[in-house]
């Protein structure tokens, strides 16, 4: 059967594309302006720009921004809430807590206004029993107020009901009879979690991105379908896997975070392949930095993901924390006089100063134009050639003047505040939870990652950095290799001591029967179905759980003992035998095995004899050891496969830019990645 797949992955200023065609083995790659207005667009610009036709392609599988810039921006659906009489404000509430812990001044806007949160009268106590029963009544008089006021999806949230969701299926099929559209979500089809705040958030994320990641696939799949595209589209969900995209709606809050997920999978094959297995992931694209963990090949996972302030989603994602710290983050002098940089971008319009299309503000794309490190003649989807002149200008004019520095020193300084915000976004994974970036190697990719990835490292004391074949193109890269990929959690919230282990081993057999269930109704070809278990545990008394991985489905309850105490030992190296375990809940992941394509081709080399055969230039290039130095421009393509050769250089390729500072030594291993050792 012929193989022809594509990966195309949506960030905030490029779209990136990768065509893998097994038969002719050859691979080609696109990188197009993203299109803010409708990601379609650039989707169809990506694929036009291969020249490849559709109607003989496999399988497209993409990554998509959609959710979350829709949750970041606010350009939601209009969302209603129906609730427990008395709990309307929990959105609101939270946990008391505020944007910053010492601050004066804090905003923040729930995503369902007051208005539009109605209650009626129901409750269940905290183990399930009915206290007063649903007046559906009251549940029709408010899905009425709420059609009246223009809402186009509905939650129902009830206290308790993840002890006992009876009351709330109810209320879900009485507002679906009278309900136009079928975003009608019960909170408990999404989570099952006895905190009340992350319950609600969650299923309100779901209903709020609900109706807008069900057009765009809809546009979406329309216009493949016109270019010929037959089969079902795959979508990058935020857990690392893929769902098909007739079933992502349904499963919207998952398709949150999908980009940077995509990135780490990607992180995760590349290096495995090269024996590495423990890395700190560093995606720098345009508007953002996407940080996060792989340990044993496998990237982590979290189900506490909190997006911004009061936006917490717990469903299982891939671990990344994002700061606003792109190649388009525009740096400034703040009215204390602190230069600043992000967390607002230029994005992909007007883009940097130096991208001619119309931005006006300095960028840390300018600030590496004006260090000598960009070469202004071979900037991607350039409109309009800037002079470096102009772009100094612009430097004195909002930076230099007010720190009394030239331009150089001004760009300089921009680059060193930008590298140094990442770096303390690297120690917020890596130190913060015990773990010492040392043993890591970094793994930098993104189109602006390998520019500063070896002054992150050495900031850190990382010894390694690890630049892949196609680092800009790594996000759709991880759209191709990863693998089809569900989560079942049930609450369980009893002490191991009056645990009946029956009970558990009955939820996982259960959880591994509605996993083979999804997998063959979803229709997308696997090789493979194998399974991985979790619980969540604490101490009784605790508030905060710890991810426990259990090694087999038949389970004792001195097995979970001592996974627990282990668990617990390598985060906070204290045993304490006389606490009782509580087990919070079992999670089941099911994973298809997609099958694989060949990466044989992913770069095409065309290698020389020597290092001087791949050296295409030399021009002067500004570091903070040494100032201005001549520096060789090695092209990364026609590298030699054995190059060893010490920096200061620069390397190009059509996708980034890495830059190998003084002190650094680069060599290319056997699979043609660039390994830099700090």
């Amino acid at each position: 059967m012929t193989s022809k797949v594509i990966g195309v992955d949506v960030g905030g200023t490029f779209t990136d594309l990768i065509l893998v065609d097994d038969d002719k083995g050859q691979v080609s790659v696109a990188k197009v302006p993203s299109t803010p207005q409708n990601q379609a667009f650039g989707v169809i610009a990506a694929i036009e720009a291969t020249g490849s036709p559709l109607h003989d392609v496999t399988a497209i599988v993409h990554g998509t921004t959609v959710t979350t810039n829709a949750l970041l921006e606010r350009k939601i659906a209009r969302c209603g809430l129906i609730t427990t009489r008395g709990f309307r404000d929990t959105l609101e509430l939270g946990r008391r807590t505020r944007p910053t812990a010492y601050g004066l001044m804090a905003e923040f806007t729930p995503l369902i206004p007051r208005n539009l949160r109605f209650e009626v009268t129901e409750r269940m106590d905290a183990r399930g029993a009915v206290v007063t029963p649903l007046d559906t009544g009251e549940v029709r008089e408010a899905v009425r107020q709420l059609l009246s006021l223009g809402v186009e999806s509905l939650i129902i949230h009830f206290l308790h009901s993840y002890a006992n969701p009876a009351h709330e299926k109810l209320a879900a099929q009485v507002a679906r009879e009278m309900w136009p559209s079928p975003y009608v979500t019960a909170g408990s089809d999404i989570i099952t979690e006895f905190r009340e705040f992350e319950r609600v958030v969650t299923a309100t994320v779901h209903g709020s991105v609900q109706p807008v990641i069900a057009r765009y696939l809809s546009r979406l799949n329309g216009e493949l379908s016109e270019k010929g595209y037959r089969r079902e589209l795959l979508v990058m969900q935020g857990n690392g896997g893929l769902v098909a995209s007739s079933m992502a709606a349904d499963n919207a809050v998952q398709t949150v975070m999908s980009g940077p997920a995509s990135g780490v999978s990607a992180a995760a094959f590349c290096a495995k392949a090269s024996g590495v297995d423990h890395l700190v992931t560093y995606d720098m694209g345009g508007t953002s930095c996407d940080i996060g963990i792989v340990q044993g090949g496998v990237p982590e996972i979290t189900t506490e993901k909190q997006l911004e302030f009061g936006l917490p989603i717990h469903v299982p994602m891939v671990d990344v924390h994002t700061i606003g710290a792109g190649g388009g983050s525009i740096a400034y002098v703040d009215a204390g006089g602190m230069l600043q940089v992000g967390p607002e971008s230029a994005g992909a319009v007007p883009g940097p100063i130096c991208y001619g299309r119309g931005g006006t503000r300095i960028t840390l794309t300018d600030a590496n134009l004006l260090l000598g490190r960009l070469d202004p003649d071979a900037l991607l989807s350039v409109e309009t050639r800037v002079a470096p002149d102009a772009v100094a200008a612009h430097m004195s004019e909002q930076i230099g003047n007010r720190l009394k520095l030239d331009p150089v020193a001004a760009a300089a300084a921009v680059i060193r505040i930008g590298n140094n915000k990442m770096a303390g976004a690297i120690r917020m994974v890596t130190l913060a939870r015990g773990l010492d970036p040392r043993d890591y190697s970094l793994f930098a990719f993104g189109g602006a990652g390998p520019l500063h990835a070896v002054a992150v490292a050495r900031e850190l004391g990382i010894p390694r950095v690890f630049v892949p074949l196609r680092p800009g193109l790594i996000n759709a890269l991880g759209c191709i290799v990863s693998d089809v990929r569900h989560d079942y959690i049930d609450i369980v919230n009893k002490r191991l001591a009056v645990l009946d282990i029956e009970e558990v081993r009955g939820l996982l057999r259960r959880q591994m029967d509605a996993a083979h269930e999804t997998v063959r109704h979803e229709q997308v070809d696997v090789n493979e179905v194998w399974f991985t278990h979790h619980a969540h545990m604490k101490f009784e008394g605790q508030t905060h759980v710890l991810r426990v991985k259990l090694e087999r489905s038949d389970l004792t309850l001195e097995g979970l003992r001592q996974m627990f105490d282990q668990a617990y030992w390598n985060r906070f190296a204290v045993r304490l035998p006389e606490m009782r375990p509580v087990l919070v809940d079992i999670h089941t992941t099911v994973f298809g095995r997609r099958p694989g394509v060949s990466l044989d081709n992913l770069l095409k080399r065309q290698s020389g004899k020597s290092l001087k055969d791949s050296q295409v230039a030399t021009r002067p290039v500004w570091f903070a050891e040494g100032g201005w130095q001549d520096v060789p421009i090695y092209q990364r393509e026609k590298l030699p496969a054995d190059a060893d050769f010490a920096g200061p250089a620069i390397v190009i390729q059509l996708d980034t830019t890495t830059v190998n500072e003084p002190g650094t030594r680069a060599r290319v291993d056997a699979n043609g990645n660039h390994i830099l050792t700090v």
